[in-house]
């Protein structure tokens, strides 16, 4: 069965699920259901539309959090015993703990069609009664396309002097995570980045890659700017944002969300392009991906159906037709007609129709311990990119934490490549 036709068979199971549900509320469902996500400064907006327009049809009452320091936020939540209905995570690695955990609950066979690959693959979890089960956890809500470099046309062709900015709060050196990603897939395959990012692979298979960074940040001389460590990835203070309106950089590795701080000027191109010797095309142009993922964290018929939807076209159709055009989501599975897009828009939507598979983003996959073992390694090798011995020591002490990880049963992720699957705001 084709991959469009099982996304048509989901759709109709969705509606039935949301028409069975929808009538026959009970006392659990009448109260306000809590939906915590990473949406905040504004970017929650449309979401926010989105979750209205589902309240309208449903009679139901939903309530958004929006925080950047949402695993933190989370944790203290299903701590105190107060879980939200739903979260929205990016990192299938946190998702997949609390699965094992038992804090995040399987889908309803109703709801699994969502689950598209490969940003929900299945995830094996031991049970105590019934040895163990592989099930889906999550639906991918939004998603984005990671792999490209963002430059104005005027310099795109030039020899790039690289933006950087590692600051990200309790998260700080992502940024550096995704050119080690990046280059590890395009340098490797999909193969080779798979067996790395799920944990087969020791990390000194991607010295390579390190280095190969290391000398583009320091092709014009020089380390890095100290500040880059602390720099926002987006914020340039006094209310200004992009790393390309500093004026003192031309080009920047960044995911397809990052366009909602630049205007048609800034125009995405694929990493590949960049990296020296002929571009892959066909079924070896590789893309990394990241998305936004829902979970149940408190079951109910009401949790379910708001689940369900939220991945429905007429949600999507509303999320995007509340963003301004330079911020419309991606979404698997399909196109929504919201007006048109902005020119960097449709030109990531075109990127993501005629890649040749797509990867997750692998740190998001990796054990939570050793996505956050990775960023520091980040910030530490930005800080002196040309010492060699630091590298040997910084992938030695991450093969330490992998092997920890293998020992205690936390890869329990495989599927992280996918051949793609169209779907975004273009209509």
């Amino acid at each position: 069965m084709s991959r469009r036709i099982r996304l048509a068979l989901a759709g109709v199971l969705l509606a039935a699920w949301a028409l069975a549900t929808g009538g026959c509320a009970s006392p659990e469902d009448d109260r306000t259901l809590v939906v915590l996500g990473p949406w905040t400064d504004g970017e929650e907006r449309p979401f926010r539309e989105a979750l209205d327009s589902i309240e309208k049809e449903t009679g139901r009452s939903y309530v958004y959090t929006g925080t950047r320091s949402l695993r933190e936020t989370l944790v203290a939540q299903l701590q105190a015993g107060a879980p939200p209905d739903v979260a929205v995570l990016s990192s299938p690695g946190e998702l997949a703990e609390y699965a094992r955990d038992g804090r995040a609950h399987p889908l309803p066979e109703a709801v699994a069609g969502a689950a598209i690959p490969p940003w929900a693959p299945q995830v094996t979890v031991t049970g105590t009664g019934d040895g163990a089960r592989t099930r889906t956890y999550w639906v991918p809500v939004r998603i984005d396309l990671k792999s490209v470099v963002w430059s104005r046309p005027r310099v795109a062709d030039q020899e790039p002097v690289w933006c950087l900015g590692m600051g990200s709060g309790a998260t700080s050196g992502w940024p550096g995570t995704d050119w080690i990603e990046d280059l590890m897939l395009q340098r490797g395959g999909t193969a080779a980045y798979e067996a790395w990012a799920t944990g087969r692979t020791p990390w000194r298979a991607t010295k390579g890659v390190w280095e190969e960074w290391g000398r583009l940040l320091t092709a014009h001389g020089g380390a890095p700017d100290p500040r880059s460590l602390t720099d926002s990835f987006e914020a340039l203070g006094g209310g200004a944002y992009g790393l390309l309106n500093r004026g003192d950089c031309t080009h920047e590795h960044q995911g397809s969300f990052i366009r909602r701080h630049y205007g048609d000027d800034v125009r995405p191109l694929p990493t590949a392009r960049y990296l020296g010797g002929a571009e892959p095309a066909g079924q070896e142009r590789a893309f990394e991906v990241s998305g936004d993922m829902a979970a149940v964290f408190r079951p109910s018929a009401a949790a379910w159906d708001l689940l369900s939807r939220l991945t429905s076209r007429d949600a999507r159709e509303s999320w995007a037709g509340h963003a301004a055009p330079g911020e419309r989501p991606f979404f698997p599975g399909g196109e929504v007609a919201a007006g048109p897009p902005s020119a960097a828009t449709r030109e990531v939507q075109t990127l993501l129709d005629t890649a040749g598979r797509i990867c997750l983003d692998a740190s998001d996959a990796m054990p939570p311990t050793l996505r956050d073992a990775f960023y520091r390694a980040v910030l530490e090798f930005v800080g002196a990119p040309r010492d060699a011995a630091l590298l040997d020591r910084l992938l030695e002490r991450l093969d330490a934490e992998r092997r920890l990880q293998l020992d205690a049963g936390a890869f329990v992720l495989d599927d992280l490549c996918d051949s793609p699957v169209s779907g975004g705001p273009a209509g």
